[in-house]
């Protein structure tokens, strides 16, 4: 449930204080790179960790079927990414760090391995909230699975923005940052939401085995 928020204020903060960075054009990827670097490295880290435990325990929830294996998997997959995004930095985009190109002509093989890492959490987290939608439904639990749809739909759409903003077409590259930002919002605050409602219900090993 920390996840989102961690990750999100840490962005929001450090790309508010760094020196060229344009929030509103330039990738959260992009404050892995500079001196500061580490404080976004460290973020995907964290954050990553946090959701392969959040994929973990959503399993030990009561209404575990909501996510289902399939679901679980996605997220645990979107926590993978994010820690291999720390590993591997992502290339300088739409010139930052100040003095770099807007597009590299040739990408180095750690920002293509940067943007593979990237697929599952703007792939792998939609899915998994389509997924889930699909099981909220089964359960007749009609609003949360209009939620989970909406969370989908908004995060590949606003994403695919950013893509080609960041691909420089130019009514967008100066947006994109916005756009991947709105993406990224919407799919952890489903998570955190996902992960708030699953604490609310009692651990399915506890239901079957009540202490006495």
């Amino acid at each position: 449930m920390a996840a989102g928020p961690v990750f999100v204020t840490t962005f929001l903060i450090d790309g508010a204080t760094r020196d060229g960075y344009r929030p509103s054009r330039h990738p959260v990827s992009s404050l892995a790179l500079g001196s500061r670097g580490r404080v976004q490295t460290a973020n995907f880290a964290v954050t990553g960790t946090l959701v392969l435990a959040g994929a973990a325990g959503l399993g030990r929830s009561a209404d575990a079927a909501l996510t289902g294996r399939a679901g679980r998997a996605l997220i645990g997959a979107a926590g993978a990414g994010l820690i291999s995004a720390a590993v591997f930095a992502t290339d300088p985009v739409s010139g930052y760090p100040p003095g770099t190109p807007d597009a590299l002509t040739q990408p180095t093989r750690t920002g293509l391995l940067h943007n593979l890492a990237a697929v599952p959490v703007f792939v792998g987290l939609p899915a998994a909230a389509f997924t889930c939608s699909r099981q909220s439904i089964r359960a007749g639990h009609r609003g949360f699975a209009r939620y989970c749809a909406a969370t989908a739909t908004t995060m590949l759409a606003t994403m695919a923005l950013a893509g080609s903003g960041f691909s420089q077409t130019p009514r967008l590259v100066n947006h994109a940052g916005l756009f991947q930002r709105a993406s990224i919002i919407t799919g952890f605050g489903w998570l955190t939401a996902l992960s708030a409602r699953a604490l609310t219900r009692a651990p399915a090993a506890s239901a079957s085995h009540p202490s006495t």
